[in-house]
């Protein structure tokens, strides 16, 4: 059951996946933060307020602050773009290359792999070229 659980944590798309999920909160706050601090101001400008009723405007004494929502919208819209280009697009481009065929070949495995790849073949071959001595096949002789 652990083992079952281990090899799907250590899957190369959940951990991608998490990592993704981590920068992407990263990068949220990232946004969020130029645009509080840049893209909102500019938008209470343009709204022509100052103070604490820039950027809304009251019917019935009741205020909308469209500066806020204008702000969420455009820290959506970077994020988004931002992903798409740098995470959504090259996955895309990496998964048509491999239905191509185009991907490069695996890395040559590590040396440890080798030289256990290695000893089990010569384990194999050793236990071939025992078996068959004596009366008892499969029984190493002693």
């Amino acid at each position: 059951m652990f083992q079952g659980f281990k090899d799907f944590i250590m899957r190369g798309n959940v951990v991608d996946l998490a990592v993704g999920v981590v920068i992407g909160a990263a990068f949220t706050g990232v946004v969020t933060g130029f645009t509080n601090g840049f893209i909102k101001p500019l938008i209470q400008l343009m709204g022509g307020g100052s103070g604490v009723g820039a950027g809304t405007f009251s019917i019935n004494k009741v205020p909308f602050d469209y500066a806020t929502f204008l702000n969420s919208l455009i820290t959506f819209l970077i994020t988004a773009a931002v992903l798409y280009f740098f995470v959504v697009l090259p996955l895309n481009i990496l998964a048509e290359r491999r239905r191509r065929g185009e991907e490069p070949p695996p890395a040559a495995p590590a040396e440890d792999i080798v030289l256990l790849t290695q000893i089990r073949d010569a384990l194999v071959a050793q236990s071939s070229q025992t078996r068959g001595y004596g009366d008892n096949p499969g029984r190493h002789q002693q």
